[in-house]
């Protein structure tokens, strides 16, 4: 079955673009557009979607806030938050919001297409380093670990776990974990799924976002303590 995509951007050639681009692809299909977050939203109501390419500045309702309403609904469709600027404050604000990732506008059409089908497999598609560089931009807007509870539910977490996500927040991938602590990427994958059943989380972003929050890592990608 293709993956059915739902472009949403109030620039009409931008979308007009990305049609393009995923119509030639075997395995994919725009099957709805949008030119704001509640035209977005009200789409959903009737059109089955699998991913939602999503701007963040426009009218009527921003991607943020779209972002968060659609990731709250049940079997929700992942989202990729579209920025045109690198490290965009709107892009942090969209990974809190629940999205997957984020893009630049200006990616290169193959990037594109593997970032939704990595989406859609269940994959984050940002980078861990530059989700960690996201962050430490905008440390000074998360809670100092010393003035905040941390997550109720990372208590829950085994020390395995607890170790895992510390490497994961600090931008290490799969394969660098397992060669860290000397186990196989299959179990380390294990241990990611678990950590994110645990902690109620969509994927390894929110896992980032989490552990900068709470202070387990503090800005510069360190553990805390």
């Amino acid at each position: 079955m293709a993956i059915r995509v739902m472009l949403v951007d109030d620039q009409v050639l931008l979308r007009t673009g990305f049609r393009m681009v995923l119509a030639a692809q075997p395995d994919m299909e725009v099957v709805a557009e949008a030119g704001d977050g509640a035209e977005a939203i009200e789409n959903l109501r009737s059109t089955a979607v699998d991913v939602v390419l999503m701007d963040v500045r426009m009218p009527k309702l921003d991607g943020v806030e779209a972002t968060r309403r659609i990731c709250g609904r049940p079997d929700a469709p992942k989202v990729l938050i579209l920025t045109t600027f690198d490290l965009d404050e709107y892009a942090f604000s969209g990974l809190k919001a629940g999205a997957s990732g984020f893009m630049l506008k200006d990616v290169p059409p193959g990037e594109l297409l593997a970032a939704i089908r990595s989406v859609h497999s269940g994959d984050a598609v940002v980078a861990p380093s530059t989700t960690r560089r996201l962050l430490d931009r905008f440390s000074p807007l998360l809670p100092s670990s010393g003035s905040e509870p941390q997550h109720k539910d990372i208590g829950k977490l085994t020390d395995r776990e607890r170790e895992v996500m510390l490497l994961v927040a600090q931008g290490l991938s799969n394969g660098e974990i397992a060669a860290r602590l000397v186990l196989s990427e299959a179990t380390v994958k294990t241990h990611v799924g678990r950590i994110l059943t645990k902690l109620n989380l969509r994927d390894r972003v929110q896992v980032v976002v989490l552990a900068y929050e709470t202070g387990l890592v503090r800005a510069g990608g360190g553990g805390a303590g």
